[in-house]
């Protein structure tokens, strides 16, 4: 069902010509009537705030690290800050803002409790049976695991916010994929998915879409800097070694000499995200320039994303990250925390795998009439919602 035509009091900021109107969204899988207060990507960013999943997030670590405390990032955080700037970016080059909040805000609905080592853990446990994506799992958690409403299971969201969910990376099959990412497998939830209601996979999402990658990964090495920091797996020395931050360290070393530690540390985390949103519109805006998108396909179109950082920021996006993995994601501090998370999941999918009915009633009654794969997929579910405290309970329970 398209949007025609929305109430006249509904007075949207005006949008660039390739900016995703939601008056000529393509849609939703279950037609529904046009709000009289709302437009569509609105109640799409609404629907999921509402969801159980999104206040899941508040109890999922963000990267988990062996230290407890109020002020590390968890997934809901985490989510907020990347919903910010990704609407930063869409005002800032006249997009829809609506749309990339809501992209932003699903973008990690699909994380496991235990950060990245419980995904690479569950990946493991259902490698037989087509293997765990988180983004395939927002996808499944959007359009069939949350049953909120009579008509239909899922949210029944936009298909613009759908397609942003899952390819706001860039496409997953296709010329335009990007080298680093040709030989992994699209999952099968997403292929079954596309099916229903095709995504048109070897293109790209919206440019609101784009906005909401790019603000993951601004907030990801911002953030992944500060709590790091404040872990004591690096110092801010150790930072220097990076061009780019060592420029920004030197730069308040020379305005605020003497400066206290964690105010240095919030001088140069506020001067990360302002130095890459920064370059993300020049760039950007000289890409749409070149480019000169005349609607919201073209932008699919493109054989480039049109939401970008420049070259070197790139280069220094990249450095963050190898310095983030090696000194915080492999920490030697963090290195037995990953392998009792590991083999709390590990644990928790064996034994309800082997006994579906020590889950709760709901999740047993859904594996009952499956075969095995389907319930590893039910096992699959049940793990991949829970928070790190219920996992954790759950593994006193039942391991021990």
């Amino acid at each position: 069902m398209s949007a025609a035509s929305g109430p006249d009091f509904l007075h949207d900021k005006p949008l660039a010509p390739y900016g995703a109107d939601w008056r000529r969204s393509r849609g939703r899988m279950f037609a529904e009537k046009t709000s009289p207060t709302r437009g569509d990507f609105q109640r799409d960013r609404d629907r999921l705030i509402h969801s159980t999943a999104f206040r899941r997030l508040a109890h999922k670590t963000q990267v988990f690290i062996p230290f407890e405390g109020d002020h590390f990032r968890t997934r809901l955080t985490h989510t907020i800050e990347v919903a910010q700037i990704a609407r930063a970016l869409a005002r800032g080059l006249t997009l829809d803002e609506d749309l990339a909040e809501a992209t932003a805000l699903a973008h990690d609905l699909g994380h496991t409790c235990f950060g990245h080592a419980g995904e690479e853990v569950l990946d493991a446990c259902m490698a037989a049976y087509g293997g765990f994506d988180h983004n395939a799992h927002a996808l499944r958690i959007v359009t069939c695991l949350e049953r909120r409403y009579a008509g239909w299971d899922g949210l029944n969201l936009c298909y613009e916010t759908l397609e942003g969910l899952v390819k706001h990376n860039g496409p997953l099959r296709g010329r335009f994929v990007p080298v680093g990412r040709r030989k992994r497998k699209i999952h099968r939830h997403i292929i079954e998915f596309d099916r229903i209601f095709p995504l048109d996979l070897e293109l790209f999402a919206s440019a609101e879409a784009q906005c909401a990658a790019l603000a993951d990964d601004i907030a990801y090495n911002a953030h992944d800097i500060d709590d790091g920091l404040r872990a004591g797996l690096f110092s801010l020395d150790d930072l220097r070694r990076i061009p780019f931050l060592d420029m920004l360290l030197a730069e308040i070393d020379t305005l605020h000499p003497g400066l206290e530690q964690v105010r240095a540390i919030h001088e140069l985390v506020r001067r990360i995200i302002t130095r890459f949103v920064e370059d993300a519109f020049a760039e950007s805006a000289r890409r749409l320039r070149m480019v000169a998108p005349k609607s919201i396909d073209d932008v699919r179109r493109c054989e480039l994303p049109v939401v970008a950082f420049s070259d070197n920021m790139e280069r220094a996006q990249k450095e963050i990250k190898d310095f983030l993995f090696t000194r915080m994601y492999r920490h030697a501090a963090v290195l037995p925390v990953w392998r009792n998370a590991e083999k709390i999941v590990r644990g928790l999918f064996e034994k309800f795998f082997a006994d579906p009915e020590t889950m709760p009633e709901e999740w047993a009654q859904a594996a009952r009439p499956c075969d095995e794969a389907g319930r590893a997929r039910v096992v699959s579910d049940y793990i991949a919602g829970m928070t790190d405290r219920y996992a954790l309970t759950q593994a006193e329970q039942w391991l021990g």
